[in-house]
């Protein structure tokens, strides 16, 4: 690495603390309330609840790991999978006007949502480490 390469390491622990935030949250509202989750899941999930459960634990795992040097790089692949897997259940919210309290009902929230879910996947790599992309494009036009 030259002189010229953009170090993105204080960016990358903000970003991994919100991400890890972000869904110790999310994974506790899947452990504690289940059930208001239940209308998004597509038809064809099998077992429901279960897996609503076991995405909760998942989150939760995945936020504590992302915190941890010898298991970060794993939690932000698997985040990263993660967030294509929901991204169903994130449409069926949408297409089908769920309401789910408190979110919002419109599309200025869904649009944005399903429009951002790449970046969710980037920003789990990125903050990972898995991946260098901005920070390599520059130092590779120098």
């Amino acid at each position: 690495m030259g002189s010229d390469f953009v170090s993105f390491d204080a960016t990358r622990r903000v970003m991994r603390w919100i991400m890890a935030g972000f869904y110790m949250s999310a994974g506790m509202l899947h452990l504690t309330n289940p059930g208001a989750l239940l209308p998004i899941t597509p038809g064809w999930v099998p077992f429901p609840r279960e897996v609503i459960l076991v995405t909760g634990i998942c989150e939760i795992a995945g936020a504590v790991a992302l915190l941890t040097r010898r298991l970060r790089w794993i939690a932000g692949v698997m985040l990263a999978l993660y967030a294509v897997c929901v991204f169903p259940a994130n449409l069926k919210h949408a297409v089908d006007g769920v309401h789910l309290p408190p979110v919002p009902d419109s599309w200025w929230y869904h649009g944005p949502r399903l429009v951002l879910q790449p970046v969710l996947v980037w920003w789990a790599l990125f903050s990972a480490g898995v991946i260098d992309w901005p920070a390599r494009a520059r130092h590779d036009q120098a």
